[in-house]
C-alpha cells in the first residue's frame, strides 16, 4: 500500500547568507567582493567544479552525492524587501502585492483535509504559529516539547478528565456573544485539546538508536528548542503514523550582521548535523521514503561584508532533500558581475511561488494555483 506524501518545511529565519552556504567557488569577483567575511578558498567543501558547501555544511554532502539534495538557486521574487518581517509575510502567504492573511501551508492543509477529519494533518515544532500555517477553520497543532505536551494529562482517570476538559475548552469561548465568532473559537480550542490528547502518545511509540547531537547543545530553549531536538520530534509524530501530511518548524539566528563567521559556522553545524540524523532516523525505521524536507530563508545577504557581517540581501537560495528528490542544481546562481546586481545584491531569477508549486503538484498531489495564487514555472526537482 503506497505511503501519503509528506512534506517537511525547515524555515532558516533571520536571511541565510546564500554567498557562503553555496560558495561559487571558481568565481573570481566573490573573493573581490568578500573582504573579511569569506570562505577561504580551499576551505569550501566541493560539490562540482564551480560550487562549493560551506565547511560546516559537511553532513549533507551525502545527500548531494547521492542525489537526493536539490540547490535551487536564485530563489526570491521582484522588488526584493530588505524587511525580515514583510519578506517573510511574503514567503508565509505568497502575497507579493499585499498585506496577506492565509498561509500558504494553511491552504494546502484545507486542501488536503477539507472537513478537519484528522486535527493533527499540519502540525508546527516552535514557539507560536507561523503565518504560512494559519487559515481560518484549519486546525494547526504547535508544540514546543513533545515531550510534555498535552492538557491536563496528570488527571489520569477517564470521567474526571472528560469533565476537566470539558471545563478547559470554555476558555476558548468566552463571553462575547453567540454566533460564529465564539463557534470558531470554541472549535479551535476543542481541536487544540484534541490534538494535544493524540499527539502525547508519540513519544510512547518512538524507538531509534540515533543520537542527535543537536538536542544536547546548549540553547536557550533547552533540547526541545534546538534544530536537532525540533526534527528528533518530528520524526516520532511521523513515525507514529498519526496521519500528519505537513510538518513545520525554524532554525534561528540567521541575521548575521555581526560576528558572522562564527555565528553562521555554529548554524549550519548544529543544522546540517540536524538534518542529517534526521533522515539516518527515518531510514532506520523504514519511514524515509515519502518524506521530502524543503529548507528556505527570506532572503540572501549582500555581496559586500560590513566587516564583521552582513546585511540583508534578496536572491537567496533553498534546498530540496529526500529519497523522492531528483537531486542537483535548479536554475542559475545569479550574475555576479557588479553591472547585474541589485542595489548591491544578488538579483533574485526564480520566483519562490514556483518552488512551492513544485513541491505541492509533484510531491505532495495537490493543484498548486490557488495555494500560491497563480501559475508559475516549476523546476523537476522530485522524481518522476
Amino acid at each position: 500500500m503506497a505511503k501519503d506524501p509528506v512534506l517537511v518545511v525547515l524555515q532558516l529565519s533571520g536571511g541565510n547568507d546564500y554567498f557562503n552556504s553555496i560558495v561559487p567557488r571558481s568565481n573570481g569577483l566573490y573573493y573581490d567582493y568578500r573582504k573579511l567575511q569569506v570562505i577561504p578558498e580551499g576551505e569550501e567543501v566541493p560539490i562540482d567544479d564551480d560550487h562549493g558547501f560551506h565547511p560546516d555544511m559537511e553532513p549533507l554532502k551525502q545527500f548531494w552525492d547521492d542525489g537526493r539534495m536539490a540547490i535551487i538557486h536564485g530563489v526570491g521574487y521582484e522588488n526584493s524587501t530588505r524587511s525580515h518581517f514583510r519578506s517573510m509575510d511574503i514567503w508565509h502567504t505568497c502575497e507579493p502585492d499585499k498585506i496577506g492573511t492565509e498561509g500558504w501551508v494553511g491552504r494546502a492543509t484545507k486542501m488536503i483535509d477539507p472537513n478537519k477529519e484528522n486535527v493533527l494533518t499540519t502540525v508546527n515544532f516552535g514557539q507560536g504559529l507561523p503565518r504560512a500555517l494559519a487559515m481560518p477553520g484549519v486546525p494547526v497543532a504547535s508544540v514546543s516539547d513533545i515531550q510534555n505536551y498535552g492538557v491536563l494529562t496528570g488527571i489520569t482517570e477517564k470521567q474526571q478528565r472528560e469533565k476537566a476538559l470539558e471545563r478547559f475548552s470554555r476558555m476558548y469561548s468566552p463571553a462575547i456573544g453567540r454566533g460564529p465568532v465564539m463557534d470558531y473559537i470554541g472549535s479551535v480550542g476543542l481541536d487544540a485539546l484534541k490534538g494535544a490528547d493524540i499527539l502525547r502518545e508519540a513519544p510512547k511509540r518512538y524507538s531509534s538508536t540515533i543520537e542527535y547531537d543537536g538536542t544536547v547543545q546548549a540553547t536557550n530553549q533547552g533540547a526541545a528548542g534546538s534544530i536537532g531536538g525540533k526534527l528528533r520530534a518530528i520524526s516520532m509524530v511521523h513515525q507514529a503514523n498519526l496521519g500528519t501530511r505537513f510538518f513545520y518548524t525554524q532554525h534561528m539566528g540567521f541575521d548575521t550582521h555581526a560576528n558572522q563567521n562564527p555565528d553562521l559556522a555554529a548554524l549550519w553545524k548544529s543544522g546540517s548535523r540536524a538534518i542529517s540524523d534526521f533522515f539516518a532516523d527515518l531510514r532506520e525505521n523504514n519511514a524515509a521514503d515519502n518524506v521530502v524536507m524543503i529548507v528556505f530563508t527570506e532572503f540572501g545577504r549582500r555581496c559586500f561584508d560590513n566587516g564583521s557581517g552582513t546585511d540583508h540581501g534578496a536572491g537567496g537560495v533553498a534546498f530540496a532533500i529526500g529519497d523522492p528528490v531528483a537531486g542537483g542544481h535548479y536554475s542559475e546562481y545569479p550574475s555576479l558581475k557588479l553591472e547585474d546586481l541589485t542595489q548591491g545584491d544578488l538579483l533574485p531569477n526564480n520566483d519562490f511561488r514556483g518552488f512551492y508549486s513544485t513541491v505541492l503538484e509533484q510531491h505532495m498531489g495537490l493543484d498548486p494555483t490557488e495555494i500560491v495564487g497563480g501559475t508559475y514555472e516549476q523546476l523537476p526537482y522530485i522524481r518522476k
